[in-house]
């Protein structure tokens, strides 16, 4: 019974959190599928052997250290490689190899997740002085090993200049800034983009989401970064959803890393093609 009381009170503790553990999973994945099937597997083990879940630490924390126990148990893998259906994530593997370890997992949780760097300390189990030093190396070698086309579906005009900018400050060309659905549809038409970083409210009340999903309905799979207020309506589990996600109010930091980290899976299709 004691054991039925502590997994319920586990439970309270981590389930506002499940949301954005699910959103860093599949963007250190870079797989819907592959880090839900991680962050199932931390819920898991963490029912069965609650002391992984350090209660000393607060829940958000503790709930990643977690995460990256199970993680790093599994080899720190990235997608199901096994599946021939998975080519964007498996081929992703080869690319990473020449990532210095552990700099993804510290850029992700520092400024898409917003922990501190003692915190980034914490779940990975290293020093916070180290933590930074990974998140400066994991920015330098993701912003130099590509570039890309990326168009915007921003309505907020100031946002918009603000995204182009980052973007465009990255080395990335952007191919233009769509306020509606349909303006969205045509700009993509024009100039095919490498990546799409959209909102998800537009100018005349349609859906960011519903404009990616006809741009990608012409030109196939392409990496889509959304922008929200609300990330947990993303994050439900009951259809696909995107593997990266900013949350409003936003910083320069984190566009960054999505833009690197999408980039990042996308250029490793390419670059195996290539190869």
């Amino acid at each position: 019974m004691a054991g039925d009381d502590t997994q319920i009170h586990i439970a309270d503790l981590i389930g506002n959190e499940l949301p954005y553990l699910r959103r860093y999973a599949r963007a250190l994945t870079g797989s819907q599928s592959t880090g839900d099937n991680y962050a199932a597997a931390t819920l898991e083990a963490i029912l069965q052997e609650p002391a992984i879940f350090q209660r000393a630490l607060s829940p958000k924390t503790a709930l990643f250290r977690a995460f990256h126990l199970i993680w790093s148990t599994a080899g720190a893998p990235t997608a199901d490689t096994e599946d021939p259906e998975s080519l964007l994530e498996s081929q992703a593997l080869a690319h990473m190899s020449g990532l210095t370890n552990n700099t993804r997992e510290a850029l992700l949780l520092s400024t898409i997740e917003g922990f501190s760097f003692e915190q980034v300390g914490k779940i990975m189990d290293i020093e916070p002085g180290e933590a930074a030093n990974l998140v400066d190396i994991a920015i330098s070698e993701m912003q130099k090993s590509m570039s890309g086309r990326v168009m915007v579906i921003e309505d907020e005009a100031l946002i918009a200049m603000d995204i182009h900018s980052i973007v465009s400050g990255m080395g990335h060309t952007v191919t233009g800034i769509a306020r509606t659905r349909s303006a969205a549809v045509e700009l993509a038409a024009k100039e095919k983009p490498d990546l799409i970083l959209s909102d998800i409210q537009l100018a005349d009340n349609s859906s960011g989401i519903d404009a990616v999903e006809d741009i990608l309905g012409q030109f196939g799979d392409i990496p889509v970064i959304f922008i929200t207020a609300f990330p947990e309506r993303l994050l439900t589990g009951d259809k696909p959803e995107p593997a990266f996600l900013i949350s409003k109010p936003y910083t320069e930091e984190q566009v960054q890393s999505a833009v690197s980290q999408a980039m990042f899976f996308a250029s490793s299709r390419s670059l195996q093609v290539e190869a």
